[in-house]
């Protein structure tokens, strides 16, 4: 864990702009405004990464199947790190890590959270309590299939914010973002078909 935090930090202050850098929306030092999309990307998948990471936690200590505990592993280091760079984002454009906006007004389909879930593709309360309750292959398949409508979601938000986004640091991030969560929904996919269930 101390190995994850430090890379973390390292990647912080890699990618971390500066006050004065270029942001890719305009004329050096200029900086996303609150309704941007850069903004609203950063905040809304920092919350998305956030469960992600949470339910990854969950079934680590629910199951011995070391594929789904690797698949877990390497959604907890990514999504973390992503995390943490969003945020860095977020510090160093001056601008607050939380809103009273709505999830997902920047893309311009404001939601209403429902029973915990906060924007699409998250789990509501109540699946995570099943979750949490569940063992060994129940828990397996509920957490690939949760962490599948997670990642559509999550990729569907990320291509939005790649094509809207102003500055580099964003468009760059939610690309990669997009490609790599399209590639774990298939490789969950073909795990979950391994247990005989459907996505």
């Amino acid at each position: 864990m101390v190995f994850v935090v430090a890379v973390g930090l390292v990647l912080l202050m890699v990618v971390r702009p500066s006050a004065a850098s270029p942001s890719g929306s305009g004329a050096p030092g200029a900086v996303p405004s609150e309704g941007s999309a850069d903004v609203g990307f950063a905040r809304d998948m920092s919350v998305h990464h956030q469960q992600a990471v949470e339910m990854a936690f969950i079934v680590r200590d629910r199951t011995g199947d070391e594929d789904v505990r690797r698949l877990a592993y390497d959604i907890i280091n990514t999504q973390a790190n992503q995390r943490g760079m969003m945020l860095g984002w977020l510090e160093s454009w001056d601008m607050p890590k939380t809103s009273e906006r709505p999830p997902m007004e920047w893309m311009g389909h404001p939601v209403t959270p429902s029973d915990g879930s906060l924007m699409p593709g998250m789990a509501t309360d109540t699946q995570l309590d099943r979750l949490r309750a569940a063992d060994g292959k129940e828990a397996e398949v509920l957490f690939l299939r949760l962490m599948t409508v997670h990642h559509r979601a999550g990729a569907d938000m990320a291509q939005a914010a790649a094509g809207a986004a102003g500055t580099d640091e964003i468009r760059s991030l939610a690309a990669g973002m997009a490609r790599a969560q399209e590639s774990e929904i298939s490789l969950m996919a073909d795990m979950l078909g391994a247990r005989g269930a459907q996505p």
